[in-house]
């Protein structure tokens, strides 16, 4: 069966924020076991003219029935594929923790295939390409898997020790974490995009020196955001991180932000 363009967008792209003449649409890439609707709370967030897009990884919420990707081209070639119809207008790219490794090969894909760099790249919690510690998390089963959530925070307690919760959520961050632990870059060539590299300052994953050597991975601008708290930060600085990839779009931030 043929897959339209359409249908493509539709499938992997969850609208967030609609805009009838969009200056810029801005796409988020969640965390492993993560979903679109993660970045919901965002659109109240972003002023006039911006448009938000959630990527639906395969495998969780309404894409349960999808098999989950097994290796980084399974999601960075079929979302740069529905992105590209969308690039007439500017494209800025969010991706945080496992998130941030797609949206930096997506972004390396959309350039290829626009022969221009993109509006922007943030990414968050996340090591720079060159700098990725080994972990092997997805070989230790299922308490593994929750020892390592519990250290990271950002699940609640609710899931993990709820044995039918768990059985829903477990097989999708066991793929995730398969494919983000194996994964290693097939070229650390700079891309052209400029970079944001926005860190915590107690992320267990990242520190500040591993996420400055972004900076190496972009021929374009490049900045890094240090924020405080852990590798959920972007929880409770929700507000302020929003400001910064406006930022770093060359786009003004609301002013005082509201919620």
């Amino acid at each position: 069966m043929t897959v339209t363009t359409t249908e493509a967008r539709e499938r992997w792209l969850r609208p967030l924020r609609r805009h009838d003449a969009p200056r810029l649409r801005l796409v988020c890439f969640p965390h492993a076991g993560g979903a679109a609707g993660f970045f919901r709370p965002w659109a109240a967030r972003l002023p006039h003219g911006i448009e938000l897009y959630g990527v639906q990884y395969p495998g969780r919420q309404d894409r349960i029935g999808d098999g989950h990707a097994t290796t980084m081209d399974d999601l960075a070639g079929p979302v740069a594929a529905a992105l590209e119809p969308l690039a007439g207008v500017p494209l800025a790219l969010f991706g945080h923790s496992m998130g941030a490794a797609v949206a930096h090969e997506t972004a390396r894909l959309l350039e290829g295939r626009l022969g221009r760099p993109l509006a922007g790249l943030v990414v968050s919690g996340r090591p720079a390409p060159d700098r990725l510690r080994p972990s092997e998390v997805h070989l230790g089963g299922e308490e593994a898997l929750l020892d390592d959530l519990r250290r990271l925070g950002g699940t609640s307690d609710e899931v993990l020790d709820d044995p039918a919760l768990r059985a829903i959520v477990l097989p999708t961050l066991a793929a995730d974490y398969r494919l983000i632990e194996t994964y290693r870059p097939a070229t650390t060539a700079p891309i052209r995009t400029p970079v944001c590299a926005c860190v915590s300052d107690a992320d267990p994953e990242v520190d500040p020196g591993e996420a400055a050597a972004w900076e190496h991975h972009t021929s374009g601008s490049f900045e890094l955001r240090v924020f405080p708290g852990d590798h959920f930060y972007l929880v409770p600085q929700e507000a302020e991180l929003v400001a910064q990839v406006l930022r770093s779009c060359d786009l003004p931030a609301p002013w005082p932000s509201t919620p």
